[in-house]
């Protein structure tokens, strides 16, 4: 696997025959706001862009499409409504009837609405949708193992400290 490809260590690693002027520089310093905010953005957008590009390949579905399918699969009755799909994916309204309908014409949800009650819009899973869902699923999840593995012993802190940080930014209504 070409270097790009995995993800590197920090930039600016100091070859152990240099002792840096700056003490935060140092393996293990505690790093500055904005490169643990780089950081942050670029493993998302790289690790994103590899799914998204694998499940295309062997799926034909965007990581979007894909992770609207897993949550219309897990919801009840392998049902949800728009808004909670839209929750789920921190998509807008339009961005999630966007998302629905492509899933819609590849046949894989039908938009329905309930007896009893008309006003809410609900994505059902068909059955090609339980079988495309399923095959992503082992895809996504495979590779997503495997680039996180790359954490090692450090998983458990970096989930724990990213959902203080999902905690404290959660929108409140």
């Amino acid at each position: 696997m070409p270097p790009e490809d995995v993800l590197a260590a920090p930039s600016g690693t100091v070859p152990p025959d240099e002792v840096p002027a700056d003490p935060a520089a140092l393996s293990g310093a505690a790093p500055r706001p904005a490169e643990t905010w780089l950081r942050i953005v670029q493993v998302h957008d790289r690790i994103t862009h590899r799914v998204d590009s694998a499940l295309h390949r062997d799926h034909d579905l965007s990581l979007t499409g894909f992770e609207a399918l897993r949550r219309i699969a897990e919801a009840p009755g392998e049902r949800a409504t728009m808004g909670e799909v839209a929750e789920a994916l921190g998509l807008s309204r339009a961005g999630v009837t966007s998302t629905v309908g492509r899933l819609v014409e590849q046949g894989l949800v039908v938009r329905e609405r309930r007896p009893g009650d008309r006003r809410l819009l609900h994505a059902r899973l068909t059955d090609a949708g339980r079988d495309r869902v399923r095959a992503a699923a082992a895809t996504h999840d495979e590779l997503v193992a495997h680039l996180l593995a790359l954490l090692g012993d450090d998983a458990a802190v970096v989930t724990d400290a990213l959902a203080r940080v999902s905690a404290a930014t959660r929108v409140r209504r």
